[in-house]
């Protein structure tokens, strides 16, 4: 498998185990507090795998930033947390870093 859909998995497997910790109740609640540490140890397994194939900075970056950049979203949408002009920025600023980051990779 190809790390661009490795990479893009241990992303959808990390924004996951986010959403389940907030879903957990401060790891209270067994059912999502065990989905989340499945989650995230299959997302990190996957991003190990990626690193095998790509710069650690570059596949941090893109891991990291996608992900924050869906759990803002989700947060946004699924628990109508606020979307204010800052964060809407905010997000922007970390596309725009993560574009950068491919950029200079490129180079």
């Amino acid at each position: 498998m190809s790390p661009a859909v490795l990479l893009m998995l241990a992303i959808v497997s990390e924004v996951i185990g986010t959403v389940l910790l907030r879903l957990s109740d401060g790891v209270s609640k067994l059912a999502p507090s065990v989905g989340m540490l499945v989650a995230y140890c299959v997302s990190v397994y996957l991003l190990a795998l990626v690193l095998k194939h790509l710069d650690i900075g570059l596949t941090y970056a893109i891991w990291s930033g996608v992900g924050t950049a869906m759990v803002a979203v989700i947060g946004v949408t699924v628990w109508d947390e606020p979307m204010g002009l800052l964060k809407v920025l905010s997000i922007g600023a970390v596309i725009a870093g993560v574009i950068g980051l491919n950029v200079s990779a490129a180079h």
